[in-house]
């Protein structure tokens, strides 16, 4: 069991008998009244994301996920396939399970794969990503007094708002849990 106090981003819970991963919680303190917990959740088997509000110290069952690391091959319809590089084993998961993260995961990058009882329920990317600039517009000469962003297209079809500075073609590290631009790479 697991207290609702101790949310963090990416915690399985059991709820009403469906998995749900947490994507966004805030602890409130109204002046009058008890703490709650604000948290926004997806279905990790459907892929559906709903909002639940929940007491201070609720307790909910918490899922112990098995985490494999497996290389990302190829889109096949609705789902992905991916590769255990141990045993060459494939496994093919729905497009709706992994959810953000297919923002920023190319072919033949490896990432964690979580599976609940013998079956993939979701997938986790490295914490940064290094992606080349496949469409930018060019930045205003002189446009340097503030911290203007731009938006740029990469290769996996992302868009991530960046400096002035970057250009088409050139490779940039972005934090693959908040989609953020981090540093323009040489590659």
């Amino acid at each position: 069991m697991i207290s609702v106090n101790d949310f963090t981003r990416g915690v399985v819970v059991k709820l009403d008998g469906d998995l749900y991963s947490v994507i966004e919680y805030q602890h409130v303190k109204p002046a009058r009244g008890a703490a709650f917990v604000r948290s926004k959740l997806r279905n990790v088997r459907k892929g559906s994301v709903v909002e639940r509000t929940f007491r201070g110290g609720e307790k909910l069952e918490d899922v112990k996920l098995i985490k494999r690391s497996m290389q990302y091959l190829y889109e096949e319809g609705e789902s992905l396939v991916f590769m255990d590089v141990e045993s060459y084993e494939q496994e093919s998961i729905p497009k709706k399970a992994i959810g953000d993260a297919l923002r920023f995961i190319k072919e033949e990058d490896m990432v964690d794969i979580a599976m609940y009882e013998g079956e993939p329920v979701m997938i986790e990317p490295p914490q940064t990503a290094v992606l080349k600039v496949v469409y930018a517009e060019p930045g205003a000469k002189g446009n340097t007094a503030t911290n203007v962003l731009k938006p740029v297209k990469v290769e996996t079809g992302a868009e991530v708002r960046v400096p002035l500075f970057v250009n088409e073609g050139d490779y940039i590290k972005i934090n693959t849990e908040t989609g953020e631009y981090q540093e323009r790479v040489k590659k």
